[in-house]
């Protein structure tokens, strides 16, 4: 769907030597890192500072307008290069804003009035297509919505812009967000830039893909039963899912109401972090949002100077025994325990907590999830909302417009949700699946009171063949057993890649997912930042980019 992309150089300039991405080996005793300079602070602090950190894209982007060494324009310029090189290969974007470089031109003058500018001044954003944007499409990666542009933005798109952010356009996933690969899409497969034969994940793939491949700083995606979290693990980026309502749900295309959160791809622990306090916070236009107070995000992100032997001593996290059950490669399984490791040398402790019905979970969700989609997709009759194809009377016209307009996955989950809620099966299906919910809910209630967190493998696998799944649905659905109970349960959870595993050009990444309790991101991002600070001989640096990104 792009047509201003220019035509791309060889793709023997993207192949890297593999070497030059160093594999998960060993971690380094955290006291041979007392010399290591500085790396995160707090977002005030780090932008006065002459030496922002390297790992934060948003505080660097900061640091290089307000110090006049790079402009916004020349900022814009370098990713949407990037971005028309690798797009062809990576096809992550269904449309490309044609007013990019307008605003960074826009910023640019605004620093040279030294007028004031917001926290994600120049950042560019790439948005997930099922989020509301005013000024470009908005498909949610079906036909149905084809050519369809919203009057108004998502909240969490406008507090993105006010705050000074650039959209850079609007990202591919599965139709909906129904589908863990992206290969559910109305419009094109989007490839994984760590090996181009594989999947993203999904559904927000393209979110994840574009982050990972640096077409863009950060992204926004849309978390149903794992579609942040599984994709920043197949793409080796960090995904940050938040606490069913910290952040608005207007202008989200409901899939499953009950289930839906809006959720942030960044680099690093730090740019998740930000843009998750960029977009939180209560928000009249939507009912569930909660009026808790936003902290400060940032103040979680300890400089490496100020940290102890020990930064993490006496912090309880439980290993979820049923999560490296059989089905779960084995690398994977090895990455994951080499993490908890890593976790105790940083003062946890660190012991397997068990929760019995979280193997119940994948069942109840895809019976709840089914159920609210089939009422929510309703309205997509070409009549109310939806393009409308003709028909002699107005029945044929319902199912004509639907026909042609929703894809195949997005029809058996209809039909699925609709056999749930029928009235002969309503107590057998629906009413027992949310008793089930109670139970899983009541589960890491009882966990969490013992833990302050909670770890597992984010997928039971790296990423797949594209191809591989796609005509076995069950298989795929089995894909979502490690992140569809914390959607269940309303937690906040973290994906940050801890290693590798065998595969593609140069081996393929492994995420480590903390789940915590109800609205304590704060804790989250705090763990994770110290980890992936302190984890040591990784580059998660995809092979399509790695010559290019030093």
């Amino acid at each position: 769907m792009i047509s201003t992309l220019q035509p791309p150089r060889s793709l023997s300039h993207f192949r890297s030597n593999p070497t030059l991405l160093l594999r998960y080996t060993s971690l380094k005793p955290l006291s041979s890192l007392s010399s290591q300079p500085v790396t995160h602070s707090t977002i005030p602090d780090q932008s006065q500072s002459p030496n922002p950190p390297s790992h934060s894209q948003i505080l660097s982007t900061r640091h290089s307008l307000l110090s006049r060494h790079l402009t916004a324009t020349q900022l814009a310029e370098s990713f949407l290069t990037r971005l028309r090189l690798t797009e062809p290969h990576l096809r992550s974007f269904l449309h490309v804003s044609d007013s990019v470089l307008a605003q960074a031109r826009e910023l640019d003058e605004k620093i040279q009035r030294n007028e004031e500018l917001g926290p994600l001044a120049g950042v560019l954003v790439a948005i997930k297509d099922n989020i509301c944007t005013a000024e470009m499409p908005s498909t949610a990666g079906s036909r149905v919505l084809e050519g369809y542009t919203p009057p108004y933005d998502a909240t969490a798109v406008r507090k993105i812009k006010e705050l000074g952010g650039i959209v850079v356009g609007k990202t591919n996933l599965d139709e909906f967000g129904m589908g863990s690969t992206t290969e559910a899409s109305a419009y094109q497969v989007t490839a994984n830039p760590w090996d181009i034969s594989r999947v993203p994940g999904g559904s927000s793939g393209g979110s994840a893909a574009a982050v990972s491949a640096r077409q863009c700083m950060v992204s926004l995606g849309s978390d149903t039963g794992g579609s942040v979290r599984q994709p920043a693990s197949f793409c080796g980026v960090v995904g940050l899912k938040p606490t069913y309502g910290r952040v608005s749900r207007f202008g989200l295309m409901a899939y499953a109401s009950s289930l839906d959160v809006i959720g942030c791809f960044g680099t690093s622990v730090a740019d998740a972090g930000i843009l998750l306090h960029a977009i939180s916070g209560h928000d009249r236009l939507d009912a569930t949002s909660s009026k808790r107070e936003v902290p400060d995000f940032s103040a979680q992100f300890v400089s490496m100077n100020l940290l102890e032997s020990k930064p993490l001593k006496g912090l309880r996290i439980g290993l979820i025994r049923e999560t490296l059950d059989d089905g779960v490669d084995t690398g994977v399984t090895s990455a994951v325990r080499t993490a908890a490791l890593h976790l105790e040398e940083l003062g946890c402790c660190v012991t397997e907590v068990s929760l019995p019905s979280f193997s119940l979970g994948l069942p109840a969700y895809y019976i709840l999830a089914s159920s609210e989609s089939s009422s929510n997709l309703s309205r997509y009759d070409g009549v109310r909302y939806g393009n409308q194809v003709a028909a002699d009377e107005l029945n044929s016209q319902y199912m004509d417009s639907r026909a042609k307009g929703f894809g195949s996955e997005v029809k058996r989950r209809i039909l699925t949700g609709t056999y749930a809620l029928s009235a002969g099966y309503y107590d057998a299906y629906y009413k027992r699946a949310q008793q089930v919910r109670t139970v899983i809910q009541k589960s890491f209630k009882t966990a969490l009171d013992e833990h302050d967190i909670l770890i597992s493998p984010a997928a039971p696998s790296a990423a797949y063949k594209i191809g591989e799944k796609k005509n076995d649905p069950l298989a795929m659905y089995a894909g979502d057993i490690m992140t569809v109970n914390v959607n269940l349960a309303g937690l906040p959870a973290l994906v940050l890649p801890c290693g590798f595993v065998e595969g593609g050009p140069a081996g393929l990444p492994v995420g480590l997912q903390m789940i915590g309790a109800a609205f304590d991101e704060g804790k989250l991002l705090k763990v994770a930042h110290i980890f992936e600070q302190t984890l040591q001989n990784c580059r998660f640096v995809p092979p399509l980019i790695a010559d290019e990104v030093a």
